[in-house]
């Protein structure tokens, strides 16, 4: 009788639960058509694919794709490119917003704090086709105003966005403050978990501001930077399509070119179908190899877990 019971009182309280399983469903639906549903096309890797004969009725060739994609004399250095351009974002975007959140904890005027929050916060919401026309015109060799102050400074204009020397940093710089400002509010956010008391004992210790940062606030915040530091792992073939895009060009190919700007020629330009899918492929499988290899080290090192 008590196991009926038991049973009976499980039963009712998943009752209250079903509206909300149910408001999951369309969210559950829409990723099952756009994330998923897509996924029934990476045959396309596999096949020298027409789109006038359909996935049904195009050639199979195996991994011939691969295989071209391997030889092809540019290869080596796209992928390159991509691996150094995501890890010089992922630095600058763990460096900075870590400098910045220890910057604003220490005004202690609100309202300034929170107009500096704001203000580094909004270039997040702009869009990369914005932000690459204002970057081309601050940069422009004859009418940047950058050049301009470089030229009152006796020093000759550079080419930012055509020099293959100088693209990379452009990127990186330009991609850190658009972004910077989102995960310097999580820093700030950890910050206000720090125990105030640890500050005090820090203090009848005789610390300084500079001491109290090293051995209580930067203690406090570990947690949350492995945390950060080891999820974008899963980004380091992700060098940023959208900011790329709009602001490279054939002079910068050298040191600019990534692998989803590379899919976009090799698919949409030159209607190279199956060998854009063979990369875009390649991709996400050491993509999801990082991503599982983060959640593992996120999992050891912070006691994160998804489920």
């Amino acid at each position: 009788m008590a196991s009926l019971s038991s049973g009976k009182n499980q039963r009712r309280s998943r009752i209250p639960q079903i509206p909300l399983h149910l408001m999951i469903l369309p969210g559950l639906l829409l990723v099952l058509i756009y994330n998923y549903g897509p996924m029934l096309g990476l045959v396309i890797a596999f096949q020298k694919f027409v789109p006038a004969r359909g996935i049904w009725d195009s050639a199979w060739v195996g991994l011939e794709n691969f295989r071209y994609v391997m030889a092809l004399p540019d290869t080596m250095q796209i992928l390159r490119n991509t691996i150094v351009i995501a890890f010089m974002k992922m630095i600058a975007q763990l460096v900075v917003p870590i400098i910045v959140a220890l910057l604003l904890n220490e005004v202690r005027k609100q309202w300034f704090k929170r107009s500096m929050q704001t203000m580094i916060y909004l270039p997040h919401f702009l869009s990369w086709i914005i932000l690459g026309g204002i970057l081309v015109d601050i940069l422009s060799p004859s009418e940047g105003i950058l050049n301009a102050g470089l030229s009152w400074l006796g020093i000759e204009p550079i080419y930012f966005l055509g020099d293959n020397h100088w693209f990379r940093f452009v990127l990186v710089a330009s991609d850190t403050w658009k972004e910077f400002g989102f995960n310097t509010i999580v820093y700030l956010a950890a910050l206000t978990g720090i125990n105030p008391t640890l500050y005090e004992a820090a203090i009848v210790d005789g610390a300084g501001r500079w001491k109290q940062t090293l051995h209580v606030t930067l203690p406090g915040m570990a947690s949350i930077i492995i945390l950060l530091s080891v999820l974008s792992l899963g980004n380091v073939l992700n060098a940023g399509f959208d900011q790329v895009f709009n602001l490279y060009s054939p002079q910068v190919y050298e040191t600019g070119d990534i692998i989803d700007t590379f899919v976009y020629r090799i698919g949409l330009e030159d209607a190279q179908y199956g060998v854009a899918t063979a990369v875009g492929l390649f991709k996400s499988i050491v993509s999801l190899t990082f991503i599982s290899v983060s959640y593992y080290l996120a999992y050891r090192l912070a006691n994160y877990r998804i489920f």
